[in-house]
């Protein structure tokens, strides 16, 4: 055998398939997923095509980020801290670049009882030991895949919270018939 055979020869090309595979959907990726409370106006989806949500909860329209794959989500966290579509948009647009997570279950809708649990732990995260603090449902924005619930159920739960404990939630009403809620500071037992 000459050593030019050994240096001309090819594999043999591979076979191709009989068919093309579709590629395997995913089960609910959140394409159409609508969860109460908030309005999805884009979707992204990752590197392993899990959707990343931008989302509206306010009649303000500030925007919010969720991941569908991962625990990524981006929101304004005070009321001077607005995030407008195209900062959302670009946050969405440079997570779903990087982020391999592979899609999740969408989160299921919680029961009342949950979601009360949850409004009374974010309130009392909101009190501090010296002044009473304003408690806006704004504040709730990045939780609002997961409460799954409007302003006006989110309002009447605050109200019932108000009821049960006045000594950490006041409820006022604003000149313009809204409703403003104010965490009590936090008074140690004598």
């Amino acid at each position: 055998m000459a050593l030019s055979d050994l240096f001309t020869r090819r594999p043999a090309a591979p076979t191709p398939p009989a068919e093309d595979p579709a590629p395997t959907v995913w089960p609910q990726i959140g394409e159409t997923w609508k969860p109460e409370g908030v309005t999805v106006v884009q979707r992204y989806y990752n590197q392993a095509h899990a959707v990343v949500l931008v989302y509206t909860a306010s009649k303000r329209y500030r925007y919010g980020v969720a991941c569908l794959g991962c625990h990524y989500t981006k929101a304004p966290s005070a009321a001077s801290d607005w995030m407008e579509l195209s900062d959302a948009a670009e946050a969405a647009n440079a997570h779903a670049g990087t982020c391999r997570a592979l899609p999740r279950d969408l989160p299921a809708r919680p029961d009342d009882d949950t979601v009360h649990k949850l409004l009374h732990t974010r309130v009392r995260e909101h009190q501090n030991r010296v002044t009473e603090q304003e408690f806006r449902i704004d504040a709730l924005d990045r939780a609002r895949l997961t409460i799954q619930r409007t302003n006006p159920w989110i309002e009447a739960a605050l109200r019932k919270l108000a009821d049960e404990h006045p000594d950490l939630l006041l409820v006022r009403t604003s000149h313009e018939d809204s409703l403003r809620f104010f965490v009590r500071p936090y008074t140690p037992a004598s």
